[in-house]
């Protein structure tokens, strides 16, 4: 965008949001998010992940993942689409640098893709064309002072570990898991400071093993109607692994390469935040059950190598036990916390009251009944996704548990944002015109700043997500971008939420200039 364009631009962004938020309690443009309050060395940034955006799914090497094989199965996405292409960020990575680089993010989290590295694991050898291609995004990223920000996995895993052995219902992939991130350690360790070893593995173990919406679409009634699966056990014992995977790629980046590449290890959650659907002790307990089964259920063994005792007394020896050496492993913990956080959720409880069928009722998932209305009034204003109402002050809550329950463990919001639901008759000039997003982003901003300024140490903020994209089992059918793309030509066009963020930071910049 040149200079008269960007002028242009700004003046459009004043004339559409003023009278906006003067006739709301929302702040004006200006007045919002106040970004003083940011550390000087807070990473601004966006989000992609490999199978969302790169698309080439069969070029240079690489070999076939989970969501490879899962996509070309019909009736397992709702509009029959897969990542084959995406959003071609593999073809245009130079470009959308460009575009990053006009927003003025000082980060760039995306995750490699382990089948374009080790197209079969540790069964074969290391795709140097991957490893080229990672080389090139890095660099460039850097050439335009971008930190390159990277999950190791994103959900997608070589189909071959799931035909070989089961995938994470094997212990045998927490040496796949080992041998690959020392792999990406020793090519990209030098430049990457930021390493993340799982995206949200607790929607993983969820969807993929409970209810068989996700490879490798393991369920059993009534969670799900898969052809194979056991919803009650599987779930713990991939998680279990997961967990170990993770405490392994933690054990060889301290050991073999923290000292000298000095870089940063941690994990990403999903990170919802409950609320009691009533002032009640059941419910209130009810809460915690519903963190424990689904957040804590991964961080406490990972920062207190134990599982929390909600799951203890519930699971008894369904859950899986850490052996000796799992809690050697374990100690070395991590170095942040990353937290996906979009939405929140009222909690019923279930073991003293009669619930009816729904997420998170049964025993196995802790008895913690989760909705989104209270007497028929939402949590927060509804978006155009059943799932995402915004709640601005989940943010807040959900960061200040966090802090306290892990001793204020350093957190990086490393997705946050709004969707959009593809309409085939509408025009581009809706989808551009995002003030849902604006509105969003602004709200969040802002209870993620009262958190930090009551003493949270969060380091970063990552916006879900720089350009639309393959969105999982929906498909090109939700809109997360603060560019939108047009799947047929891939063109990119700023959204009015992205020079809003960044017009954002861009007066973060001048004020930590001033100090």
């Amino acid at each position: 965008m040149g200079i008269s364009s960007l002028c242009k631009a700004l003046i459009l962004l004043e004339l559409i949001l003023l009278p906006l938020f003067a006739s709301s309690d929302t702040k004006t443009l200006h007045e919002s998010s106040d970004s003083s309050s940011f550390p000087a060395n807070f990473l601004f940034g966006t989000a992609s992940s490999s199978y969302q955006f790169e698309g080439a799914y069969l070029s240079d090497g690489k070999g076939l993942s989970n969501w490879d094989v899962h996509t070309h199965k019909p009736g397992n996405i709702i509009d029959g689409s897969n990542g084959d292409i995406a959003v071609d960020q593999y073809h245009r990575y130079l470009e959308d640098i460009e575009l990053m680089a006009s927003l003025g993010v000082n980060s760039y989290r995306f995750s490699m893709s382990w089948a374009r590295i080790l197209p079969k694991g540790r069964f074969g050898g290391v795709n140097m064309a991957g490893i080229s291609y990672y080389n090139k995004l890095i660099n460039a990223l850097l050439l335009k002072g971008i930190q390159p920000f990277v999950s190791l996995t994103h959900f997608d895993v070589p189909q071959e570990l799931e035909d070989r052995y089961g995938g994470f219902l094997s212990p045998k992939s927490q040496e796949d898991f080992g041998y690959y991130v020392d792999i990406c350690f020793k090519y990209f360790g030098d430049r990457v400071k930021y390493w993340a070893t799982f995206n949200e593995p607790n929607f993983q173990a969820i969807y993929g093993y409970r209810v068989g919406e996700c490879p490798p679409k393991r369920c059993s009634k009534p969670f799900g109607n898969c052809s194979h699966g056991d919803s009650e056990a599987e779930p713990f014992i991939a998680a279990h692994n997961i967990i170990l995977a993770h405490a392994t790629a933690v054990d060889i980046y301290r050991t073999k390469y923290q000292r000298e590449q000095r870089g940063s290890i941690g994990i990403v959650m999903n990170c919802m935040w409950y609320e009691p659907i009533s002032n009640s002790t059941a419910n209130k307990l009810a809460v915690e059950r519903a963190l424990a089964f689904f957040l804590r259920w991964f961080l406490d063994p990972i920062i207190f190598g134990r599982y929390p005792e909600e799951m203890k007394k519930v699971l008894g020896s369904t859950l899986p036990e850490f052996s000796r050496n799992d809690m050697n492993k374990l100690r070395k913990g991590l170095d942040f916390i990353g937290m996906n956080h979009y939405t929140s959720y009222y909690v019923q409880d279930c073991i003293l009251s009669v619930c009816e069928p729904g997420k998170g009722s049964t025993r196995t998932e802790g008895s913690s009944l989760l909705t989104q209305e209270k007497d028929g009034v939402p949590i927060g204003k509804p978006s155009e996704v059943d799932w995402l109402h915004v709640y601005p002050q989940g943010m807040e809550k959900m960061v200040t548990y966090v802090k306290e329950r892990y001793n204020n463990t350093p957190m990086i919001i490393t997705e946050n944002g709004y969707a959009q639901v593809s309409n085939s008759n509408g025009n581009i000039e809706e989808f551009l015109h995002d003030t849902g997003r604006v509105e969003y982003m602004s709200g969040y901003l802002d209870a993620l700043l009262t958190a930090m300024k009551k003493g949270a140490d969060v380091r970063g903020y990552f916006a879900w997500s720089f350009l639309d994209n393959f969105e999982w089992t929906f498909g090109y059918t939700r809109r997360f971008g603060l560019y939108h793309v047009d799947y047929t030509t891939m063109k990119r066009t700023p959204r009015l939420s992205a020079t809003w963020y960044k017009e954002f930071i861009a007066r973060y910049k001048v004020d930590k200039s001033q100090m």
